[in-house]
């Protein structure tokens, strides 16, 4: 395509484009500029519109390119994503141009993008060849290309240490690539050192560094960046507030993360998602009254819903959940991979596993978490064959199992009797998909055979770990011991949990039904005592009832409030069935209320 027709093929599809460009770019009461500028200028205005097309035949037709005219190539591919375009840009502009410093800059960003640490060493090397290592802009790309490529941050640091006049972004570059490494204390060695060098502080390098703190949970630093962050006047930033929120929320208390939301001025949809995602598993009701509150005030995105959604299924209301639902596909959400796993895990928490599948069926692209959560919702609901044939055609559609996977099915097998399904996918999980087993991992395969009364083989197990068993393992293992009246198997998995973590109350309480399953009443008797002089009480659980579409919450022993008939009703009820269809209570259990 010729340059008029050039012309005339975008003046067609972009009227009022080509009109900007020439009253921005030929208009001058200057000299009239050399045509390479002339090219040059418009094809920044097409790459800044993200006219990538347009912009690389406008470049090819240049008859003469000058640095500039490659560098804009190359920075306008990296900025609209295109990194291995911006390379090979790069490549080629070498026999024909010598790249200058911000050349180098554009190129580094797109090797990190890439997370080649091969390139990114050669365009170093060249960088040092063309002597723009002195270079800030250069030194600061060079930074970040390695704090991201690297397993880790010594070339960084050594980059870093090299630098001679270090400004903000150097600081920032540093901090963030510690952070992103999960080395939250290198992240704020480098910001203390920047407050003893009196850097500059900016609402970039504070955030980060707030960050850094939420990822260690340093209450007392956190606190004194918050103190910082008024001394600096970036409270009315909003950005450092919403990390400031993410740290209280995580690190010290819900409280505070409160009062400091009650304390903005203004608020943007991270400030609302910031604050659900917090209360969504220590309050979820209190979780869904902000959700109601931001619905006065903005819209929600797939954010919001996916932590709305994990609310609704830690409280099981189904109701309330398809309203939820219902709220997604109106927005046009429910495409959305993040809402749709959250969706599949609520539906089957709330007892819909009809749903579940539903959903799980009609999603045009499914990730991990997506055949993780259905076979969650299999197991969770005894469906253990259909959660091993789940598995099977997730492995056959080409996704890999990573160990979340394995759990999952390991607890449907579990649930579901399939032992020996449960330890050739065990056996699987090392052998054929390299997956070293965890302390969660093992303690599935405890609590696989303990069910099925296999315990000598799941004692022989816990003594041939490579590494000691924590507290899980063997509470699985006390589980299946109390489960099956083993009392000298239980009072070796007591003794090693309690070692672990003593006075635990739990412990103490399955043992004793343990020794009261057997007739060893001294045995119970003395742990009794012994639990009493303790003082420990195991707390009473709360439990919640939809009643005519109200929500009631409940205790043991409640005696309470208004609702209290409707919750012995629903009891009595129970009661009934569970005499109708002829089942035994274990009333051991009652035991547990003695103490």
């Amino acid at each position: 395509m010729t340059s008029r027709k050039l012309v005339h093929h975008l003046n067609t599809r972009f009227p009022n484009f080509l009109p900007l460009a020439s009253s921005t770019h030929f208009s001058s009461p200057f000299a009239p500029k050399p045509p390479s500028v002339l090219a040059t200028n418009v094809i920044k205005s097409y790459l800044e519109a993200g006219l990538l097309k347009e912009a690389r035949i406008l470049f090819d037709e240049m008859p003469d390119r000058d640095v500039v005219a490659w560098t804009a190539m190359i920075s306008g591919y990296t900025s609209c994503n295109r990194p291995a375009d911006a390379w090979d840009t790069f490549r080629d502009m070498l026999p024909d141009a010598h790249p200058n410093e911000f050349t180098f800059s554009s190129v580094l960003k797109a090797c990190k993008t890439l997370n080649s640490l091969p390139r990114g060493a050669m365009a170093h090397a060249l960088a040092l060849r063309h002597g723009f290592l002195g270079s800030i802009y250069v030194a600061n790309a060079l930074m970040d290309m390695y704090a991201v490529c690297c397993v880790d941050m010594d070339r960084a640091r050594t980059a870093f240490e090299e630098i001679g006049v270090k400004n903000s972004v150097t600081w920032t570059t540093l901090i963030a690539g510690y952070t992103h490494m999960g080395d939250g204390h290198g992240g704020l060695d480098v910001f203390r050192r920047m407050l003893l060098e009196e850097a500059e502080l900016n609402p970039f390098n504070v955030s980060i560094a707030i960050r850094a703190c939420t990822s260690i949970g340093s209450q007392a630093f956190g606190k004194q960046i918050h103190s910082t962050v008024f001394k600096r006047g970036f409270e009315t930033n909003i950005p450092v507030m919403n990390s400031v929120l993410d740290m209280y929320s995580r690190c010290i208390g819900l409280g505070d993360a409160d009062r400091c939301f009650g304390e903005m001025e203004e608020r943007d949809i991270i400030t609302w998602n910031t604050m659900i995602a917090g209360y969504e598993k220590s309050d979820p009701y209190k979780a869904l009254n902000l959700y109601s509150s931001l619905m006065l005030e903005g819209v929600p995105n797939c954010f919001t819903f996916t932590s709305v959604v994990a609310a609704v299924a830690n409280i099981a209301i189904l109701g309330l959940g398809e309203q939820v639902h219902g709220g997604i596909v109106r927005r046009g959400l429910e495409d959305d991979v993040g809402v749709a796993n959250a969706l599949i895990d609520m539906y089957a928490k709330c007892g819909s596993i009809v749903s579940s599948c539903k959903i799980f069926k009609a999603m045009h692209c499914k990730n991990v978490v997506s055949w993780t959560s259905m076979m969650v919702g299999y197991g969770s609901h005894g469906h253990g064959k259909e959660a091993v044939a789940l598995f099977n055609k997730m492995v056959e559609s080409g996704v890999r199992p990573d160990r979340i996977v394995f759990v999952a099915v390991l607890n449907a097998c579990s649930h579901t009797g399939l032992v020996d399904e449960g330890l050739e996918y065990f056996k699987a999980m090392v052998y054929s998909y390299n997956i070293t087993p965890d302390q969660e991992i093992y303690g599935c395969v405890v609590d696989l055979l303990g069910r099925a009364g296999r315990l000598q083989e799941a004692y022989k197990l816990i003594e041939a770990m490579p590494f000691m068993p924590d507290e899980s393992v063997w509470g699985a293992f006390l589980g299946a011991c109390k489960a099956h009246k083993l009392a000298e198997l239980g009072r070796k998995a007591a003794s090693r949990v309690l070692n672990l973590r003593p006075g635990v109350a739990g412990t103490y309480l399955a043992l004793s039904s343990i020794y009261a399953a057997n007739g060893k009443w001294g045995d119970f008797a003395r742990i009794r005592k012994l639990l009493k002089g303790m003082g420990n009480k195991k707390e009473a659980g709360m439990s919640w009832i939809e009643v005519k579409n109200q929500i009631c919450s409940f205790v043991a022993g409640d005696k309470m409030g208004s609702h209290i008939d409707w919750v012995y009703e629903a009891v009595d009820t129970l009661g009934l069935h569970i005499k109708d269809a002829r089942h035994n209570p274990d009333l051991q259990c009652l035991e547990d209320d003695l103490v």
